[in-house]
């Protein structure tokens, strides 16, 4: 079992195998709920409950929903950066467009799979339609760090502006790709794949 990171401020860290185990279920229950219920109606008396942990379990590590859903989107990024260098590791170095290709993908991936996603992804959406650019920015030096060295570029602020407007520019194109249908549409996507090729291309070349 992957632990919680503790990026996002807990009121108590987990230091035994039993505590990161009860977080995470507190979390896997904010994440189902939040698809059920829309974030308005969670609660972390229900979160308790899905659970299965005494309410005070919950105000341990949260004093509100709203530092849940933090934590819920730092377990997001950490997941998602995890896969993304797993799948690099997998196939090897095949250039910058195909490393592209797995971080939208992965990205692509969460969306429509993971509990919670479409309202908090690594942070920007709840309240729902607000669009916070601190999160952008947290996904933007991932990369940075993740993909420098695969890419064999140093990991200099060039780097990290290039990617910075390839995520702000993937985030809005994204989100109407699944306005547009619910499982995302694939030509919307195929534009933006076409874009971020057109301008890393620029930076990356």
């Amino acid at each position: 079992m992957r632990p919680v990171p503790h990026a996002t401020p807990l009121r108590r860290a987990p230091v035994q195998r039993r505590s990161a185990e009860r977080l995470a279920r507190i979390l896997d229950a904010c994440a189902a709920l939040l698809d059920e219920v829309g974030y308005d109606d969670l609660s972390t008396r229900a979160v308790a409950e899905r659970a299965g942990v005494p309410i005070g379990s919950v105000y341990r590590f949260f004093g509100n929903k709203r530092q849940m859903a933090d934590a819920l989107a730092q377990r997001n990024l950490e997941r998602f950066t995890e896969r993304v260098a797993e799948r690099l590791g997998a196939t090897g170095d095949r250039g910058w467009r195909h490393a592209m290709d797995v971080v939208l993908d992965g990205y692509l991936d969460m969306k429509r799979t993971a509990p919670g996603f479409s309202l908090v992804d690594f942070g920007n959406q709840i309240p729902v339609g607000t669009r916070r650019a601190e999160p952008n920015h947290r996904v933007a030096d991932r990369l940075t760090a993740l993909l420098a060295g695969h890419l064999g570029r140093e990991a200099d602020d060039d780097l990290r502006r290039a990617f910075l407007v390839a995520v702000e520019t993937a985030d809005a194109l994204v989100h109407l790709a699944f306005r547009v249908t619910p499982e995302g549409d694939e030509k919307v996507l195929g534009e933006l794949r076409e874009m971020l090729r057109a301008y890393l291309a620029r930076t990356l070349d």
